[in-house]
């Protein structure tokens, strides 16, 4: 078995062949030291028109730099390839068949091999959600202008504001405020606050102010909008 002489263009035309259904940047495969094998033994980056070689010629090219961490064992170069293709490099020597039947360029040449490969994915897996739990996560927030309205003109507005600032919740925070005429001797409360979307709502805050019976007639929101 083999690819020939990978120096030659039949040799090329073969790997190239090989490649056709079998790519490791697609995620199939995990390289292994039987692509650094083939690797060296090519004088350069296949012509274009063997899209299939150039293509994983260049994906492990990626690799050079750590090729002794990618797994399995390297073997000789006539132990690699189509079974139907004579090695003419002399590196194969004479193989048996259980040998030709257990060597894939990209597949695993062993159980460690295997479990070596499964044993990378999962370290990089948990370094990428480790990262990405560290992320800070988006806090949802909103701008809100109340107008909570008195009953009539002897209410104290003072203590309906008082009353208004006591309600307290995760998530809220009373901002500035002031009086504002509605008629008839009758200033409305007109009082910022900013809220976290997923803790506070407009109705919450309805529902709690508008439980000051004795000062509060009513409550709208005259603004709303997102931080």
């Amino acid at each position: 078995m083999g690819f020939g002489d990978l120096k030659t263009p039949a040799g090329l035309q073969h790997l190239n062949d090989f490649l056709a259904d079998k790519s490791s940047s697609k995620g199939e495969y995990v390289p292994s030291q039987a692509d650094i094998a083939v690797f060296e033994a090519v004088s350069g980056p296949p012509p274009a028109e063997l899209h299939h070689a150039l293509r994983w010629y260049n994906h492990i090219k990626s690799y050079e730099k750590q090729k002794a961490s990618l797994p399995g064992i390297k073997k000789a170069l006539g132990k690699y390839g189509p079974a139907d293709v004579e090695d003419t490099t002399g590196s194969g020597g004479a193989t048996d068949s259980k040998d030709d039947d257990d060597i894939d360029l990209f597949g695993s040449d062993d159980e460690e091999e295997s479990e070596e490969a499964k044993k990378l994915r999962e370290e990089r897996l948990a370094q990428y959600e480790s990262k990405k739990s560290k992320k800070p996560a988006i806090v949802a927030k909103s701008s809100l202008l109340l107008d909570v309205k008195p009953w009539d003109d002897e209410t104290d507005m003072a203590k309906l504001e008082e009353c208004v600032r006591s309600i307290q919740a995760d998530g809220l925070v009373w901002g500035s405020s002031k009086l504002v005429p509605v008629g008839y001797g009758i200033k409305k409360l007109q009082i910022q606050c900013v809220v976290e979307d997923d803790k506070v709502g407009t109705d919450m805050l309805e529902e709690q102010i508008t439980a000051f019976e004795d000062y509060v007639q009513s409550m709208d929101v005259a603004a709303f909008n997102k931080i």
